[in-house]
């Protein structure tokens, strides 16, 4: 096949962590354009590439006209970038959230349907090794339906992650226009949809900034979801984990406890009321600490190869969006959210 000619929008650590590693590990890629606002960090990673630095994505579209881009900009361009680029004919991969309001989502999803090009979101949790497994024992059916679920994503906040440490565009409103649940919540969200193979119903959220100072983004969070299905649970994002990162889900059902991401030996406890115990070892989730190879730019490339429709598509990331901003509306008006 081909090369497929990528450019990356935002060279911050998420592109500089996973997207670029992962592009220049994939044979079927050539990385060809680097965007950021300071060009000089855009021109230091394009240099070991041979490849071309711009201060400005519209630039980078017009002269270079790459087949796909990797917008890892801060979110309020999330929208913005990926429509410019779809307009350009190239395939996108945005990062979560995918944007910032429904109608950014829509207006996304509508450019790639209108250009033929493909559109992602890089929810990498359900292309980890244990969520997959999780899946396939939930399908099996084992341990029959799920009652109750709690799923939490917590860590110290953005400041050991981000390249620009506490001055991040995290903590600035009009940039993040959420925190740590649209850095967090938004993954745990996605999640339990693939998980429970389900719809979020209804939606309750506490949302609040408790200890993060001289910032107005909400760095906790905690939801009550009530799924379609019936099952309920809880969905919870933190950036003050300061002691502790959790990327754990547990599912209770009818016929026993799934843990997952609970044990730092084996990703997966079954537990079942005939008192049989099941462990599974099959690849750790992804910590801020310890990045594993995320699968998402993999996907992105072999959806473009193959002409498929990437299975984390504008459409899914809409849905798990739309979780987290019911959430915001919960907590702005005290009231029960119906999706």
């Amino acid at each position: 096949m081909s090369t497929i000619r990528v450019a990356v929008v935002g060279c911050g650590a998420i592109a500089q962590r996973r997207h670029i590693p992962e592009y220049a590990g994939n044979p079927n890629v050539t990385l060809v354009a680097f965007v950021d606002p300071l060009l000089e960090r855009a021109q230091k990673i394009a240099d070991p590439f041979g490849a071309e630095a711009f201060a400005s994505y519209q630039d980078m579209l017009a002269k270079i006209k790459p087949d796909a881009v990797s917008v890892c900009t801060p979110n309020y361009l999330h929208a913005e970038v990926s429509i410019a680029a779809a307009n350009a004919g190239a395939h996108v991969l945005v990062e979560k959230p995918m944007a910032s309001t429904d109608e950014e989502a829509a207006a996304m999803i509508e450019a790639a349907s209108k250009n033929g090009v493909h559109l992602m979101v890089g929810h990498n949790q359900r292309l980890m090794p244990p969520h997959v497994k999780a899946k396939a024992i939930l399908k099996s059916g084992v341990l029959g339906r799920v009652l109750t679920f709690r799923t939490s994503f917590g860590h110290p906040g953005p400041e050991a992650w981000s390249v620009d440490g506490r001055d991040s565009w995290f903590f600035r409103k009009p940039e993040a226009i959420m925190g740590a649940m649209g850095d967090l919540g938004v993954h745990k969200s996605d999640l339990i949809r693939y998980l429970l193979d389900d719809e979020v119903a209804q939606v309750t959220g506490f949302i609040g900034t408790l200890d993060k100072q001289d910032t107005d983004i909400d760095d906790n969070a905690t939801c009550i979801l009530r799924m379609k299905s019936g099952a309920i649970g809880t969905l919870v994002a933190s950036w003050t984990y300061y002691k502790g990162e959790d990327n754990s889900t547990v599912l209770w059902c009818e016929n026993g406890v799934m843990k997952i991401g609970t044990d730092p030996k084996d990703q997966i406890i079954v537990e079942l009321r005939n008192g049989t115990v099941e462990k599974y070892n099959v690849g750790a989730i992804s910590t801020n600490e310890k990045q594993e190879t995320s699968g998402v730019i993999d996907a992105f490339v072999e959806s473009i190869a193959t002409n498929a429709k990437p299975a984390i598509s504008g459409e899914e990331g809409r849905k798990s969006l739309a979780v987290i901003l019911a959430a915001f509306e919960s907590q702005a008006t005290g009231k029960v959210i119906n999706l």
